[in-house]
């Protein structure tokens, strides 16, 4: 979310439930926020970036999302067109934009 946007990155979609501090929302080139496939408040203060949670994270956050039509839409555009999930953690390997490509590979699955 803090690096300068490429033309390569496509739609950018802000997965994450609270906007980012010090960036204008008029300021930015996010085309969605979606709020909806963010964790919820508990899980997301449960997670904390915390590495050793990230497998009870991804766990509970797939439960949490199970049939949600914000990852049908999410799963829509990926699909149409290049997508570039944003999120505002400065921890980058554990995150939930990492998560979320995770959770639609197991949505899929019979």
């Amino acid at each position: 979310m803090y690096a300068p946007a490429s033309p390569e990155d496509g739609v950018w979609v802000l997965v994450d439930r609270l906007w980012p501090r010090g960036l204008s929302k008029e300021k930015t080139q996010v085309h969605w926020w979606a709020k909806e496939p963010a964790p919820c408040d508990p899980l997301r203060r449960f997670f904390a970036h915390d590495p050793g949670k990230y497998p009870g994270f991804l766990r509970r956050h797939q439960k949490e999302l199970k049939g949600h039509p914000a990852l049908e839409r999410l799963r829509a555009l990926i699909q149409e067109k290049t997508v570039a999930l944003l999120f505002a953690a400065r921890e980058e390997p554990y995150h939930n934009a990492r998560a979320l490509p995770e959770i639609l590979g197991q949505e899929q699955e019979p």
